[in-house]
């Protein structure tokens, strides 16, 4: 067993997942998380599963515990994936039978819709977040923003913001999203990610709004503006549609242009969002209105559309100490709902390979960092090729990096 701990940075999906991994193998294990408390801040969309990210949620979890997170899941059936236009409320296509894949628009890329018993498998962001955080709460350290780290003789300390460090580690996973300072000083600049210029509002309402959609993976399409295309997504599942103290929620996109907020200001959350939402859906049809004239304001959300390097993860020199997850390695757009899936399996590969070694091992991120970057090129540029049909995103050698 390793006498000092692996030092986890942020506290979202992937880390709370690899956290599980090494909980069950009594490994120790210290997580930094800069929120102030699980709740400080909105959890954001329903994920859609994919066979490949269930099967890696299932590898890391005690078969209890994986029952207790299937249970937490809704099942969606219905007609598939079906695609609506949003002013007119016709049906633009329906597939018959179970759901046959991510999007028609797909480029490359294995992972398919149909998750398990052909339903659509989904799970709130937020519900998964605390499924993954159920006996790791005694580890997480909030109010802890990771923005380095310092290697030394054997081991790593974590640097903060305040210029503080951690105890010494094992090893350091950074695992804190896309704006990672572990993934920056790692690949030394070569992990980028681009603003694609699309924008999204993120909403919630209650089920009750949903009736006239009917059970099934949702498109709602919007060709008609002269400022470009907007769509909605939405999951709707069949157990709680008459209960309207449940929510459902849907996730608008919309090409450049079309979705903006005060100031370019994404941090503002609630009324303002909400009333972007309702002005851009004033026009649309009875069937589908509802969801937005229903809509919960406290929860709406503005969200700026990002996508890593389209031509996959890049190379960089291996450092045996530290290594990346999630959206810090691979952020993707939301086209397909690759990204989350593709985070758990960097969870489950990582968590095995530390698992096998009880610890930190000579060749470990290694090994990791070779796989992953297999799969999580692959997922990128899925993600990428359905963003650049649906939004009309472009990002090539002009385009300016954020991170």
């Amino acid at each position: 067993m390793a006498s000092k701990p692996i030092l986890i940075s942020g506290a979202g999906v992937a880390s709370l997942l690899l956290a599980q991994s090494l909980r069950r193998a009594s490994i120790p294990f210290q997580i930094f998380e800069r929120d102030a408390s699980p709740s400080f801040r909105a959890q954001g969309y329903r994920l859609r599963l994919s066979a490949e990210g269930l099967d890696a949620i299932k590898s890391v979890l005690s078969p209890a515990d994986f029952s207790t997170f299937w249970d937490a899941c809704g099942k969606t059936g219905g007609s598939g994936f079906g695609s609506l236009n949003a002013v007119t409320g016709e049906n633009l296509s329906q597939d018959s039978g179970p759901p046959k894949a991510v999007d028609q628009e797909a480029k490359g890329g294995s992972l398919s819709l149909q998750s398990r018993g052909d339903k659509v498998v989904g799970i709130a962001r937020g519900e998964m977040r605390r499924l993954f955080m159920t006996g790791c709460e005694p580890f997480i350290k909030w109010s802890h923003n990771v923005t380095g780290y310092e290697l030394t003789a054997s081991g790593v300390h974590a640097i903060f913001a305040d210029g503080s460090m951690s105890e010494e580690g094992e090893m350091l996973v950074g695992g804190e999203g896309m704006y990672s300072k572990v993934a920056q000083q790692l690949s030394q600049g070569r992990l980028k990610v681009f603003d694609t210029g699309a924008r999204g509002i993120h909403g919630q309402a209650p089920t009750t709004a949903f009736k006239d959609l009917g059970e099934g993976v949702w498109r709602l399409i919007d060709d008609t503006r002269s400022d470009g295309r907007v769509f909605v997504i939405t999951n709707v599942r069949p157990n709680d549609m008459d209960d309207p103290n449940v929510q459902f929620g849907w996730t608008m996109c919309g090409q450049p242009g079309v979705i903006k907020p005060p100031n370019e200001n994404f941090t503002i959350i609630g009324k303002p969002a909400a009333d972007i939402a309702k002005s851009i859906t004033a026009q649309w049809h009875p069937r589908v209105k509802p969801l937005f004239d229903h809509m919960v304001e406290s929860e709406a959300a503005f969200w700026k559309i990002t996508c890593s390097t389209p031509s996959g993860v890049p190379e960089w020199p291996n450092e045996p100490r530290v290594t990346v997850i999630g959206d810090a390695v691979h952020s993707m757009t939301p086209a397909g709902g690759i990204g989350a899936n593709t985070a758990v399996r960097d969870s489950g590969v990582l968590g095995r390979l530390l698992t096998e070694s009880g610890g930190l091992a000579n060749g470990v991120t290694a090994a990791y960092e070779k796989e992953m970057r297999v799969y999580g090129s692959e997922a990128v540029k899925a993600s990428y090729n359905q963003a650049k049909n649906q939004f009309g995103v472009v990002i090539d050698e002009t385009t300016s990096a954020i991170v």
